[in-house]
């Protein structure tokens, strides 16, 4: 019932034909003939309205050829024939609507699952097992799900400000994005990222909205609100790409005109050959355009929910088009071919000082810096279990270091001119290619330098090993750091230029000058936001990366895989293939039968049922871009993985800014 209230045409078109059967049972093909011609006329009248109303708005469509149809089998007497087409042409309507919600399956299952309300604590405490925003460990411990006060209110989600608790329960999708206050959780981030194990999460990690809680209530402090949450950011990025056209849908648009013109005269050759005017009907009836109309808006849903289901938010279905053509593909370094995340690779100590109290110290002074090797710094520090301390005073000094006061003694972190200003006899340290050194001084004293490395993804080699056989001819690093690190990266990375001492300006004019086109942009940065607009397909690392970056790019990266970039190029290389096969076979099959139905073999209502079976094909062809394909299927998807698996993700999202090295 539902179904013929949605279909109301469909409905009365099988109400009419029963009619017509009984009608013709009971002796009475007058009534019968009169009854259906009428209907049918009545139904082209309504299509002609439509289609003079858009030809009108400067937009050709095909459905002339479905009117000129169902007119010519009702002036020649075939009425059955012609229902039978009403029919075809409403039914295809509801087969358009089932292929296309098939093919974005996964594009509305993101947007049916958007959090409505929150369970928020009543003057919720945040004590529990984690770190406070400088980085020491509070030491409490609070029974995963048991608010403070025993209290919660639902509230919708809209209404959740920074820094509330909320109360997550079993299978409940997490409302905003935050940290997580219990001791643990396991969450469902399959229609985030792809992802299709459960990912542990531990007390001070970030959980991601959209994901979904385990088995156990847990506790959650949050950070965002809901239209700054990493969940509304998809969401919007997922309405905009189901409402976006593809450029070869409109080119499919376009084979209208030939294609309508070689019906008529296909049909006007068979009715002078035949001397017989129902030669023209039999010709126009295999000549409905479903394959055209359907064909390449179905493939390129179908590939953008493909992209969806593997982490990779496409914005508009265009993007896939340009993507099935890229030549050139430039990188950003840091955060990009690199993790973003420089480890602590050894500790170099002068005078009397320890390793471990040149760290402690540096860690102490760096939980003032916003400096994104801070964190790093941070990290070492409470991996060996180091406690930091409070300082009485701290400053940070932009793009140099950070001076801080503890217990009466400064200590002073950053570059080594920086260091030396408070700290005389600073000794350089010798770094190998890739490293970096930050240099401390305690007490007017050089007591240091801590020798760190950004690593390169372990993905990358094979991304862009991936990327050369999906036909990419260039691959190009476009980074802000000094050449000889950058020609390290890229050596281990296996790219063929370098641009290294780039300014963001550089950057832009580096891609727009690049010949080969068309140009990729992988990058995820602030600084990266303008080349990424100006690249002919921009992609983002953007589920943690900046958001100017993710409003940028036309493509966003929801997992931390750079293998993700060589999945998008392949799946838009498999969506147009499969758009443009779906569109060849319709015609092909199409014109086979107007040609065999020009020359007599193909009887009006024979005609009408095999222009469904066509269409039917067609349909089920462009579905094709929803599965991987035979060659990609034989491997493991890249990012099938447990999230993190490939390197360190970011836990912080301090800003970052010139390195001090």
């Amino acid at each position: 019932m539902k179904l013929l209230l949605r279909y109301p045409l469909v409905a009365g078109t099988i109400a009419a034909l029963l009619a017509v059967l009984i009608l013709l049972l009971s002796g009475q093909p007058l009534i019968a003939q009169i009854s259906a011609s009428i209907y049918a006329l009545a139904v082209a009248a309504y299509l002609a309205v439509g289609m003079v109303r858009r030809l009108i708005g400067g937009q050709w469509g095909i459905d002339i050829l479905a009117v000129t149809a169902i007119v010519s089998t009702v002036l020649v007497g075939e009425y059955i024939a012609s229902m039978i087409i009403v029919l075809m042409m409403a039914g295809g309507t509801a087969l358009e609507d089932y292929a296309a919600g098939r093919a974005k399956k996964e594009l509305t299952s993101l947007l049916e699952r958007v959090p409505q309300t929150a369970h928020r604590e009543r003057g919720g405490s945040t004590s529990a097992g984690g770190t406070d925003a400088g980085g020491t460990d509070t030491g409490g411990t609070h029974t995963a799900g048991t608010p403070t006060n025993g209290q919660q209110e639902d509230v919708a989600a809209t209404e959740v400000e920074v820094g509330d608790i909320l109360l997550v329960r079993p299978g409940e999708v997490v409302p905003l994005d935050g940290i997580l206050l219990s001791a643990s959780g396991s969450f469902d981030e399959s229609s985030l990222t792809g992802e299709s194990l459960p990912v542990e999460r531990v007390a001070g990690e970030g959980l991601m909205s959209g994901s979904l809680n385990g088995e156990a209530a847990v506790r959650m402090q949050v950070t965002a609100r809901m239209e700054d949450s990493q969940y509304s950011r998809i969401v919007a990025l997922v309405k905009e790409a189901a409402d976006s056209k593809a450029p070869m849908v409109r080119l499919a648009d376009r084979y209208a005109v030939p294609f309508t013109a070689l019906a008529y005269v296909l049909g006007a050759i068979g009715w002078m050959v035949s001397g017989s005017p129902a030669r023209f009907a039999e010709v126009l009836v295999v000549a409905t355009p479903c394959p055209l109309l359907i064909a390449a808006p179905v493939a390129f849903l179908g590939g953008m929910s493909r992209a969806a289901r593997g982490g990779i938010i496409v914005k508009y279905a265009g993007v896939l088009e340009q993507l099935s053509r890229i030549k050139t593909v430039a990188f950003d370094k840091t955060g990009t071919l690199t993790y973003g995340r420089p480890a602590l690779v050894a500790v170099r100590t002068a005078g009397s000082f320890t390793e471990d109290e040149v760290l402690g110290l540096a860690a102490s002074a760096e939980q003032y810096s916003s400096h994104v090797l801070a964190a790093s710094v941070m990290d070492a520090a409470q991996s060996r279990g180091l406690a930091f301390k409070t300082a009485t005073e701290a400053t940070e000094f932009a793009t140099h270091g950070v001076r801080a006061r503890f217990d009466g003694r400064d200590v002073v972190v950053g570059k080594p001119n920086f260091v030396a200003e408070s700290a005389p006899g600073v000794v350089a340290t010798v770094l190998a290619s890739g490293e970096l050194a930050i240099y401390v001084g305690v007490a007017g004293e050089f007591a240091g330098s801590l020798v760190m490395s950004d690593p390169i993804r372990r993905e990358a080699r094979r991304t862009l090993a991936e990327l050369k056989e999906l036909g990419v001819t260039r691959t190009v690093m476009l980074t802000g750091d000094a050449l000889a690190t950058a020609e390290h990266i890229a050596a281990e990375a296996g790219l063929t230029d370098v641009r290294a001492e780039c300014l963001p300006p550089d950057k832009v004019e580096a891609v727009r000058s690049l010949p080969l086109r068309p140009v990729m942009m992988v990058g995820d940065g602030v600084n990266d936001a303008p080349v990424l607009a100006v690249a002919d397909v921009g992609i983002a690392m953007g589920a943690r990366g900046s958001t100017a970056a993710g409003e940028s790019a036309d493509v966003v990266i929801i997992l931390d895989d750079l293998s993700k970039a060589a999945s998008a190029v392949r799946i838009g290389q498999r969506t147009v293939k499969v758009a443009l096969q779906s569109i060849w076979i319709g015609i092909g099959l199409s014109v086979a039968l107007m040609i065999a139905a020009a020359a007599g073999y193909i009887p009006a209502i024979a005609g009408a049922l095999t222009q469904e079976l066509v269409d039917l094909a067609t349909i089920l062809n462009a579905l094709r871009a929803l599965s991987p394909g035979r060659k990609a299927a034989g491997a493991k998807l890249p990012g099938q993985k447990t999230a993190g698996a490939t390197g360190p993700l970011p836990v912080s999202r301090l800003p970052r800014s010139a390195e001090r090295s």
